[in-house]
């Protein structure tokens, strides 16, 4: 693990519809090399993926970026990052990118952010770690997620201490904030 604390970032490898998903995906990365946070994320130079890792090195912070082989070209391997690891599979990938990291913060994103934050989630809940989870909610987009997490402790199929792990945030400076109370 880094020195500097890490923070792993998932998010889609497309840019969505919203132009606030940018905005605020570029934020996230000059945010983090503001703060002296290395950038964790799938090593991808399309969608928010590439957004927050650009934002993140022209502010000049650290990037550790993760692919696997069968992604290097759909999602263009980003190899000017401060670290670049090529692995076997996703699976590989998400576990690479969870061990380098100290907090785990979720971009708008599609079936793979939702795997990635459904993993990590599990751990949570089943005692494996105690990073903290943060969603970063633009413009309302983790809501149905938010409702579905609800919708699962309401049906008795998780206890109430599942939403105790996720932690909805509204915008990058209150996800600043947040990050630097669990970071420090």
């Amino acid at each position: 693990m880094s020195s500097q604390p890490s923070v792993c970032v998932f998010c889609g490898s497309r840019p969505g519809e919203n132009p606030a998903f940018a905005e605020a995906a570029e934020a996230v990365g000059y945010a983090l090399a503001d703060n002296g946070w290395r950038l964790v994320y799938g090593a991808g130079d399309v969608g928010l993926m590439g957004l927050v890792a650009r934002a993140t090195q022209y502010a000049g912070g650290q990037t550790f970026g993760v692919i696997p082989v069968h992604l290097l070209q759909a999602e263009v391997g980003k190899r000017d990052l401060s670290q670049f690891v090529v692995t076997e599979n996703m699976h590989e990938r998400k576990k690479v990118m969870f061990m380098n990291s100290d907090a785990v913060v979720v971009l708008p994103g599609g079936a793979g952010s939702l795997d990635e934050f459904f993993e990590v989630l599990t751990w949570r809940q089943l005692g494996l770690h105690n990073k903290p989870i943060l969603l970063l909610d633009t413009d309302g987009f983790w809501q149905p997620l938010v409702g579905l997490v609800e919708h699962v402790i309401d049906q008795g199929f998780a206890d109430a201490s599942l939403r105790d792990f996720i932690r909805v945030v509204q915008d990058v400076p209150t996800l600043t904030a947040a990050l630097r109370a669990a970071l420090s």
